[in-house]
């Protein structure tokens, strides 16, 4: 068997056309005696690698998860924790620092040690942890990790030393934040309650010293028990009972009074005269009802009591509330009560917490709140209170990225200078009004534009169609412009038909774009199988949008009869499965449609992007369009060119004409490198309708079972497998489980089992395996049945049907349509090219071959092309200057194009010169018979000069198609070409092409066709993102893998220059959304609403710190306000209390060892001023460099008057018993 395999594989690579082999040499096929070796390139490669190191810089974008909220009122810095175990960091615009616990424990609480530069984090491993914020990147200082209590609240009084920690046992423990060891004090439950109650009061839901005297310390319990503590005394001051729960306790200023908010949905307000019953109990949303009844609230989960100077209103601003009837159709609400007046403010997401802002940091004064800060789920919100319209202040942070999910991102480099104050202008008049006219509260830190900067622009398309463009210079994140792409189309309505229902969710998804930002073109590709090209214009238009419709999709009534395939098995005129034109015969009036009706009245746009032509994908047969899986477009030749497993059109936007539509299959002519398999026509075609273009609302539900790199949603596993078996033989991508792969469902892992033998991925079984003629299949028991019915489906566009197949006999009903929304339904599947597959996530206690078939099996080409299917995607395209057939002297316009099956095919492209003629002539481009062929299939193209330069494709300079015209000078073309031969002295007849697949990377000598170089990147994983990158004034290939490594090639030579694990675990959103840019930067969307932005340059990480901004500036502590001579005598409080003498191991010992354990850092807090990066920590360790020479030579001096003062007294002393004793005789001594 090996023997017939190896001679098939021989009369491939022999076929016309030049065919590759596909081994793993250093040469495609057999080169001539003349072609070109290595040694002929001569290019100075200056990248080694010391010039590449993996960093993180800066996060963007909302904290995913938050759970918590701190705010610095002297600092003005905000920190936000988050479930996952990350802290956002937040200043004045600029100042973004994200830093991560280790441990990945839920953050539950933040309390800022206010103007000292830390911060104390608390978290759900029972862990308290500091931090310094006096550099640039926070770093723990020390860690305390509680054994046997869980942590449930915090509280640190202002300028104090010593945390009060409660826990679920009702227990208050002390910390000392410099030594972070605890306190022998300790506050016990059964203390503070009554011995006469029997019931456990709860956790500590509260703790807050009083503002009268700090030696009080206010517990409230969760079971509605509220204890006043006497830190002196050690006994309680008085104990307040009430009957429903507290979630929250608030101070009036002069710590007379107090508010509680309950679960009931009321609040009570309590007077330190009278304990025994609250003074006022309210219920601000709860009305009483006819039979005397109060409505049920839900609970008020916090509010905060603050007093005012310019009111004798005190300010009572609370969450929740709302009564149970009202709250089902209404949003959470925010509720401000100032005097009478109560605002409720409606959020659109749930709150996680508030946080009141005022100018003092000390309790005990006059709060004077300005501004209230709402964490949302979703979303961050400042409220101004100075007005009495309460509007929000406009948020600088790029806070809105998750608007829409995101579902695909794109990072230019070094763009021109002048596109982003043209976008930012445009954007400008997009923006929402009514904001606050004050500055934005929060102001700390400091930020100052690096030197290393330059242009560079981030782009995000999302689930409901919107794109946004983003300023990403200078590792900041800022909004520059925002475009909705479903304005182009009409609103799909319930009586339209099949086009109506075509699409859930969201139809107007973006799947990838394109963007030249030197002509200014831009291109979106959606879920709905459309292409839209936009043409940026700085004056508004009122156009006609032109819409085309292409038919890109197998039909049944291409295929053979049975007969006539016994006679020719293998080939069949190409004319008889190529993709038919839009109006051919054959196709149905109802068939035929696009997915979206287009917009077909003259349209007006506003300045900016504005659509001028839409391609779409027509129903064929009643099957959906396939989703575009490459795409890419020309300025300069007009042309626009996109991808899927069908085949691949080319589309003339200029002349607005389809160029050329074929298949696959078409595009190699005769050099096709392989022996087609044919397959009968599919059943129950008409089934399949029901899947098509599931929606992105669960996009982000589940990604820890698979990962899959398409744009549908994902949906959960049936439970009933023979269902599912049954609707997934339906599927027109359905395919059965090769014996060559020897896998057992029941063998693995639950979870992979049940994934893979519910879910098998198109993409994988389509590529490198199929039943081909005399051989066996040895299947698992239950897939045999789906062998079965895959038998009888055709699964390519271009492939015939084999002598099992049964012709289709029209008029038979076909199979029943399935429900639209079953609990057994299979996710829709698509064939897709290899940028959309489906992965496993690897588990560590698998073994070695296990955690192998957790990602994918080798989709080598070297694999015997008896083992091949027909089914082939497009996975890449390039225009560029190139040499179409290996005979030509000068280089012309081509169209590069990669597929699934790691070929690469050229076609030449003539286009006219002149502007006239191209306006009117057409273009003639056509397969060349090239074929070059890689292991995988094909990611990424790009072109050098025989000096290893990089070759731009040429571009059309920008002019606005909407501008004033001058009848003196008509307005023309301007072309920038960069021709291979014109851009390089040492060899001016040729140029080198870099091809990249997810397996190698090979470097093609043009025109010859030798290669040059080639590299296998790796054999057990695969690249999901390869890209051509200038790093360090030279080019390089970086990579990233499926199994998270990250790694770079040098160019031509495709040496290995860095190799680094960068992430433990390759997930869906990772794998979709990862992309390398110039300068050794790049990004990836680590959560629903974070972009992850890193470096992989060593001169940038070097750079990276004075890039960043500082947290924290010296500032002085505000002096607390003077009382005057009365208030102080008769209220103030007289008695200063020294909490190092209660707390400290000389008064009350030291804490039980097991009850906590100390994790050092790797400083300790002294020396935390002195640890500070940059300009700040030099001035501060000069500071204390002098403060303490002070102290040293004033110690000095203190001693040298000591001892003066001590001999002047032994000198008296001496002479008065001299004097004494002068006249006393010998006798008398």
């Amino acid at each position: 068997m090996k023997k017939f395999r190896k001679v098939l594989d021989g009369l491939s690579s022999s076929s016309p056309g030049g065919v590759a082999s596909p081994s793993c040499g250093s040469a495609a096929g057999t080169p001539t005696a003349h072609a070109p070796t290595p040694q002929d390139i001569h290019v100075q490669e200056t990248l080694v690698s010391e010039n590449f190191q993996i960093c993180k810089t800066v996060r963007h974008g909302f904290p995913y998860q938050p759970t918590c909220l701190a705010f610095d009122p002297v600092q003005k810095i905000l920190a936000i924790g988050s479930r996952t175990g990350g802290i956002r960091i937040l200043g004045r615009p600029g100042v973004d620092c994200y830093s991560q616990h280790e441990s990945g424990a839920a953050v539950l609480q933040l309390q800022f040690l206010i103007n000292e530069g830390a911060l104390v984090t608390a978290c759900a491993d029972d862990t308290l942890h500091l931090w310094n914020l006096r550099q640039r990147r926070p770093a723990i200082l020390h860690s305390l990790k509680f054994n046997r209590e869980r942590i449930t609240f915090c509280h640190l009084p202002f300028q104090s030393k010593w945390l009060y920690v409660g826990t679920e046992r009702g227990n208050t423990h002390i910390v000392n934040i410099e030594s972070f060891v605890l306190s022998g004090y300790v506050i016990m439950w059964n203390k503070a309650i009554e011995l006469a109650t029997k019931a456990h009061p709860g956790p500590v839901v509260h703790l807050s010293d009083s503002p009268k005297d700090e030696g009080k310390l206010l517990i409230g319990f969760e079971s509605g028990t509220v204890v006043q503590w006497d830190l002196r005394a050690k006994k309680v001051d008085f104990r307040i009972y009430y009957d429903e729960a507290i979630h929250s306790v608030s101070w009036h200023h002069e710590g007379k009074q107090f508010m509680c908010s309950h679960s009931d949905g009321s609040l009570t307000m309590w007077n330190l005269r009278n304990t025994a019953r609250p003074i006022q109990i309210t219920y601000p949303h709860g009305k009483i009802l006819k039979d005397g009844r109060k409505e049920s609230c839900k609970p008020i989960l916090k509010v905060e009591y603050k007093t005012s100077r310019n009111s004798s209103e005190p300010y009572v601003i609370f969450s929740g509330g709302l009564s149970y009837d009202k709250s089902g159709g209404r949003r959470p609400t925010l509720t401000i009560m100032h005097g009478k007046a109560v605002t409720v403010l409606e959020m659109d997401h749930p709150i996680v917490e508030f946080l009141v802002l005022c100018d003092t940091p000390y309790s005990n004064e006059v709060q004077d709140p300005y501004a209230v800060v709402v964490l949302l789920e979703k979303d961050f919100i400042v409220v101004d209170l100075t007005q009495s319209n309460f509007p929000i202040f406009e948020n600088p942070y790029p806070m809105d990225i998750h608007e829409s999910p995101v579902t695909c991102t794109a990072y230019f480099a070094e763009c021109p200078p002048d596109i982003i104050p043209i976008l930012y202008s445009i954007g400008a008049k997009q923006k929402k009004t009514g904001y606050s006219h004050k500055e934005w509260p929060v102001s700390g830190g400091t930020w100052t534009l690096g030197s290393q900067t330059y242009p560079e622009i981030i782009v995000t398309g999302h689930a409901d169609g919107t794109v946004k463009f983003w300023d990403a210079s200078a590792i900041t994140l800022q909004m520059l412009y925002k475009l909705k792409t479903s304005k182009v189309f009409e609103k799909p309505k319930a009586g339209d038909g099949r086009a109506g229902e075509l699409v859930e969710e969201d139809p107007y998804a973006v799947q990838m774009v394109s963007w030249c930002p030197h002509s200014r073109l831009f291109c979106v590709v959606g879920i709905s199988a459309h292409v839209i090209l936009y043409r940026f214009s700085k004056h508004d238009a009122n156009t006609q949008i032109v819409s085309l419709e292409v038919r890109l999709q197998f039909d049944s009534e291409d295929v053979i009869s049975p007969s006539e395939a016994e006679n020719n098995p293998c080939f069949s005129d190409p004319s008889s499965h190529s993709p038919q034109p839009p109006g051919s015969p054959g196709s149905g009036t109802q068939d035929s449609l696009p997915c979206l009706k287009v917009k077909n009245r003259p349209v007006r746009m506003p300045p900016g992007y504005q659509a001028e032509l839409v391609v779409q994908l027509q129903w064929v047969d009643g099957e959906p369009p396939q989703q575009i899986t490459s795409l890419d477009i020309n300025s300069a030749y007009g042309l626009l060119a996109f991808g899927n497993c069908n085949g691949l059109t080319v589309v003339d936007f200029l002349q607005k004409t389809i160029l050329m539509c074929m298949g696959t299959l078409d595009l190699y002519g005769a050099a096709d490198p392989y022996q087609r398999l044919t397959r009968s026509p599919r059943k129950n075609r008409q089934s399949t309708s029901d899947f098509c273009m599931r929606g992105l609302s669960h996009f982000y539900s589940d990604s820890k079972k698979r990962i899959r790199t398409s744009y549908q949603s994902l949906t959960e596993l049936s439970d009933n497998q023979v269902s599912m078996d049954m609707e997934r033989s339906k599927s027109p991508t359905s395919v059965p489980y090769p014996s060559s792969l020897h896998y057992d469902p029941r063998s693995m892992p639950e979870p992979v089992a049940s994934l893979r033998a519910s879910h098998c991925s198109p993409v994988f079984y389509l590529l490198d395996n199929v039943k081909g003629p005399g051989r066996k299949l040895s299947l698992p028991t239950d897939l045999k049945t789906d062998l079965d019915h895959v038998n009888g489906h055709c699964t390519s566009p271009t492939s015939q049907p084999c002598s099992v197949g049964k012709p289709r006999i029209t008029g038979v009903p076909e199979g029943p349509r399935l429900t639209r929304r079953g609990p057994g339904r299979p996710p829709f599947r698509k064939a897709q090219s290899a940028a959309c597959m489906e992965i496993s996530l690897p588990v560590s206690s698998h073994t070695e071959e296990s955690r192998e078939n957790s990602f994918s099996r080798s989709r080598s080409s070297s694999v015997s092309s008896i083992d091949r299917d027909t089914k082939e995607s497009v996975t890449t395209l390039q225009f560029g200057e190139s040499y179409g057939r290996k005979g030509d002297a000068l280089p012309t316009a081509c169209l590069w194009v990669g597929t699934s099956l790691g070929v690469v095919l050229l076609l030449p492209i003539s286009i006219p010169t002149e502007e006239e003629e191209r306006m009117e002539e057409p273009i003639t481009m056509g397969p060349s018979g090239t074929v070059l062929m890689l292991k995988g299939s094909v990611l990424r193209f790009a072109f050098l000069d025989c000096g290893g330069a990089l070759i731009q494709s040429p571009y059309e300079v920008w002019r606005d198609p909407n501008g004033p015209e001058d009848p003196d000078r008509p307005r023309r073309r301007k072309l920038v070409n960069f021709s291979p031969s014109s851009s390089q002295e040492a060899c001016s007849d040729g140029h080198l092409a870099v091809v990249c697949s997810e397996k190698q990377a090979k470097v093609i000598l043009m025109p010859t066709q030798a290669v040059l170089f080639t590299h296998n990147i790796t054999e057990s994983s695969f690249l999901l993102r390869a890209d051509v990158v200038s790093v360090c004034n030279s080019v390089c290939l970086a990579c990233f893998c499926a199994n998270g490594h990250i790694m770079t090639l040098s160019l031509p030579s495709l040496r290995p220059l860095m190799d680094i694990n960068y992430l433990p675990l390759t997930d869906l959103r990772i794998a979709r959304t990862f992309v390398f840019t110039n300068g050794g930067q790049a990004l990836y969307l680590s959560s629903p609403t974070e972009i992850q932005r890193l470096t992989y340059s060593q001169e940038m990480t070097d750079n990276l710190q004075d890039m960043l901004g500082e947290l924290f500036t010296p500032i002085e502590t505000p002096e607390a306000q003077n009382k005057g001579f009365l208030k102080g005598f008769f209220g103030g409080n007289a008695q200063t209390f020294d909490r190092e003498e209660l707390f400290g191991e000389a008064a009350a010992g030291k804490a039980s060892r097991s009850l906590a354990q100390h994790i050092p850092g790797p400083m300790g807090l002294e020396n935390m001023k002195a640890a500070a990066g940059g300009v700040v920590g030099d001035l501060a360790r000069a500071r204390i460099a002098l403060d303490q020479r002070g102290e040293r030579l004033g110690e000095l001096e203190e001693r040298t008057a000591l001892m003066m003062n001590s001999a002047e007294t032994f000198s008296t002393h001496a002479h008065q018993v001299m004097l004494k004793q002068k006249d006393k005789k010998w006798y008398q001594l």
